[in-house]
């Protein structure tokens, strides 16, 4: 997906301006943000208050409605989640896997598109 796609797709014009591209990078390429965006994925509460400007905190209502309704599945939640996101290389990995999964082809049998050239 373009920058473009994700900004859209996963409406990040309703997270503070200031923190847009580093959730694109992340959701794109599973770069990880800045200590108070990682710690808001990684679903610790007190480390993200801790960490907030003044804009952050008065729109933490604003990050949890965002994670909860718009964020992927699987690239927060957890520190596990967030390390496991990262380590894919965020979307962009999650779809290199996909395309590069062998295609199912029946019941039992599995074909391998690289074996078929």
């Amino acid at each position: 997906m373009t920058k473009e796609e994700i900004y859209k797709a996963y409406a990040l014009h309703e997270l503070p301006t200031h923190m847009q591209e580093g959730m694109c990078r992340y959701i794109q390429r599973g770069i990880l943000p800045g200590g108070f965006a990682t710690a808001v994925l990684e679903n610790n509460l007190v480390d993200a208050f801790a960490r907030a400007d003044a804009t952050n905190t008065h729109a933490m209502r604003a990050w949890a409605s965002w994670l909860y309704n718009r964020a992927p599945r699987g690239c927060w939640g957890s520190p596990k989640a967030v390390d496991e996101w990262s380590e894919q290389g965020g979307l962009a990995g999650l779809e290199a896997k996909i395309a590069s999964a062998p295609e199912w082809t029946g019941a039992d049998t599995w074909s391998d598109p690289k074996e078929e050239s």
